[in-house]
């Protein structure tokens, strides 16, 4: 059995402001936590045997089961004919036919490859030669499988998204490859791709994507989204690896919880630490509140020019940065790889992977990644227009590099690590404690990362991908509320 004693539960100050000193979003868990024994009923996990084989890929808390399924390790057919790609990542559940969940779930897949597309033979929803894009599945909850098929195709590094309150996916390029761009940090050509990426797409969870980008969304290294379904406001996280990143947000034509859906044509907006231009967010700072203000990005896309055929003048680096520059030049506050976002109760949570070390000294590091900390996770107020820092990491042994979120129905933060080691989904109470609800065991794969965790509508079963060539997804069941999720 692997020790892992060193991410037992948390209770100190080092990692969290403490509870004396929580406000704005947590205010109301205090007190709660007060009247109750708030802390989770263990204090390590142990292995547990997957259903589908019996085999062990998870330490779970004790009672938890759970059934993997979807292995790329072998040859997967979804029922339209697509050879299933691997890369499983940003996920979402929705209530689907029976007692069943649909999920609607991303392949970040680079790279190009003529009529390379995945998918029926011969069909594609944005562009023939990449080979990214969402997969359609309706699973119980207890992971057996009734169906899959190809729900949008064509696009390229889908990694993260959002839930739609009307029933639909927003899936996010983490590119901005294209035609018009040179070779990205893999140094393969671009020349094969067939259109621009770097946008947000709309999926249907009931159907296929028109492939139609929303392209006013920006055309940056999207990570995640989060919809305020109030104001009708969508709330975007760039994770550009090398320099700062931004937190944006995106206000369509229409109000999509009237429309149906997420229209183009609106405008895209950067945070700004209102008194603080440029504010160094990434960097190891004290847990307190800002205020901000929101600046116009003039020009949310473009395609660079370039001769079909030839490398594109533009260095993947320019167009990495067109956006957030137009930000940065009006002060736009600097974050380090922003990557899963969740709304919950006029709240955005998301998380900073590289943020809450010393500062960077440049506004460039294409080697470690910009940002030396081991994670931050932040809240946005979106009423008062405030932003809280509401953890900090203080060193790897605790949370290390924290990357999709999404939050439990009974208001617990789940937070997914991506790191080189042990990688962990962890529980973050709203009254700042910190614990491991799951370790992945699989063999000679323990550094392949969480990520597109997800609650079932019913809030029973937590479904979660392996991100790696060889991906899968788990269903994981148990009682939640015992272990305080």
């Amino acid at each position: 059995m692997v020790q892992v004693d060193r991410r037992t539960f948390l209770k100190g100050a080092a990692a969290t402001m403490g509870a004396a000193a929580l406000h704005g979003p947590f205010i109301g868990f205090v007190a709660a936590g007060n009247r109750r024994n708030k802390n989770p009923s263990f204090r390590g996990l142990v292995p547990v045997p997957d259903e589908r084989d019996g085999v062990v890929r998870l330490h779970l808390p004790r009672a938890f089961r759970y059934r993997s399924f979807h292995d790329t390790t072998v040859p997967v057919t979804l029922d339209d004919g697509t050879a299933l790609p691997g890369r499983h990542d940003g996920m979402a559940a929705f209530a689907g036919p029976g007692s069943n969940s649909i999920l609607i779930r991303n392949h970040e897949v680079n790279g190009n490859a003529a009529g390379g597309a995945f998918g029926p033979d011969g069909t594609w929803t944005y562009d023939p030669n990449a080979l990214g894009g969402c997969t359609h599945v309706e699973v119980s909850g207890t992971g057996d499988v009734d169906l899959g098929f190809t729900a949008l195709n064509g696009t390229q590094m889908n990694c993260a998204g959002g839930a739609m309150p009307w029933g639909a996916w927003i899936t996010c390029e983490e590119t901005i490859n294209g035609p018009d761009v040179g070779p990205d940090f893999t140094g393969v050509s671009n020349v094969g791709l067939g259109k621009p990426h770097g946008f947000i797409f709309e999926v249907p969870k009931d159907g296929t994507a028109s492939g139609q980008p929303i392209r006013n969304a920006g055309r940056f290294p999207h990570e995640a989204v989060a919809f305020d379904p109030v104001d009708g406001i969508l709330y975007l996280t760039e994770d550009n690896f090398g320099f700062p990143s931004g937190f944006y947000r995106y206000i369509p034509p229409s109000n999509p919880m009237d429309t149906g859906s997420l229209e183009d044509g609106g405008q895209l907006q950067m945070l700004a630490v209102d008194g603080i231009p440029n504010a160094d967010l990434a960097a190891r700072g004290p847990h307190r509140n800002y205020k901000v203000r929101w600046l116009d990005i003039d020009e949310p896309w473009r395609e660079f020019d370039y001769t079909p055929g030839e490398t594109a003048p533009t260095t993947n680096n320019e167009a990495l940065t067109f956006v957030s520059n137009q930000g940065l030049a009006q002060g736009a506050a600097k974050f380090s790889r922003l990557e899963g976002a969740a709304y919950d109760a006029g709240f955005v949570y998301f998380t900073s992977t590289q943020g809450g070390g010393p500062a960077e000294p440049t506004d460039s590091d294409n080697v470690q990644g910009w940002g030396n900390g081991s994670g931050q996770i932040w809240a946005y107020d979106v009423a008062n227009e405030e932003l809280q820092l509401i953890f900090q990491s203080p060193d790897r042994e605790t949370l290390d590099f924290p990357d999709n979120i999404t939050t439990s129905p009974r208001g617990t933060l789940i937070l997914c690590e991506d790191n080189t080691e042990d990688n962990y989904i962890r529980g973050l109470t709203r009254g700042g404690n910190l614990w491991d609800i799951a370790l992945n065991r699989m063999e000679n794969r323990t550094s392949d990362e969480f990520a597109g965790s997800t609650f079932s509508a019913d809030g029973e079963t937590l479904f979660v991908n392996i991100q790696a060539s060889r991906g899968l997804t788990f269903a994981i069941w148990g009682p939640w509320r015992s272990i305080g999720v």
